[in-house]
């Protein structure tokens, strides 16, 4: 099967404004302008972990919410108090939501349009993969795969099936690194040989 390859600039051109403040765009999940994308959150994440590691799918929803023509339609996570803590939160809002433990039982639900993937790291490539076989797009957060070799069976995946799959790589479309890559190659600061990175956080 072939499929239209976009450029990113060509995605960034499209993409809505306010979506991709937040890194997900509304054109990802192939809804056409007008019609409502049914998409499922698989992986809510930790209830006392606001927006950090295991709290992920819950800080997904939120900005999910905010995009016209999305609407999540089922929940899914293999802790059931989890489950439970979230389901609660959108009948508080008078919204119904589906509850699943079993992510096979997302992958069946033909009422659902698109999965979002915020499993733990491990899960991201076969959960894709899944998701592309039952014939749902897809927004993956990062990281996108194991190893290279598992992301290249993502890759064809989503070709075979004709899905749409998005990673959750925000930092890619920042405009301030490729003003760094460029100075770093410009040869400034001499031959590169050696690269700390440090990251702090609560």
């Amino acid at each position: 099967m072939n499929l239209k390859r976009t450029t990113r600039r060509d995605f960034l051109k499209t993409s809505v404004a306010a979506a991709l403040a937040s890194g997900i765009p509304a054109w990802a999940f192939g809804g056409g302008s007008g019609s409502e994308v049914r998409i499922a959150v698989v992986g809510l994440g930790g209830i006392d972990i606001p927006g950090s590691v295991g709290g992920r799918g819950r800080q997904i929803i939120n900005r999910f919410r905010e995009v016209p023509g999305a609407k999540i339609v089922a929940l899914c996570d293999v802790d059931q108090a989890v489950l439970d803590h979230s389901v609660r939160e959108f009948k508080d809002r008078g919204e119904n939501v589906a509850a699943h433990v079993d992510f096979r039982r997302v992958l069946d639900d033909k009422n659902i349009d698109a999965v979002v993937l915020a499993t733990p790291n491990h899960w991201h490539a076969l959960g894709t993969i899944w998701a592309c076989q039952a014939g749902k797009d897809v927004y993956v957060e990062k990281p996108f795969s194991y190893n290279i070799w598992e992301g290249r069976q993502m890759v064809a995946a989503a070709r075979k099936y004709g899905r749409v799959v998005q990673v959750g790589t925000q930092r890619r479309a920042s405009t301030v690194l490729p003003q760094a890559f460029e100075y770093l190659r410009s040869g400034q600061i001499g031959r590169i040989r050696c690269a700390y990175a440090l990251v702090y956080r609560a």
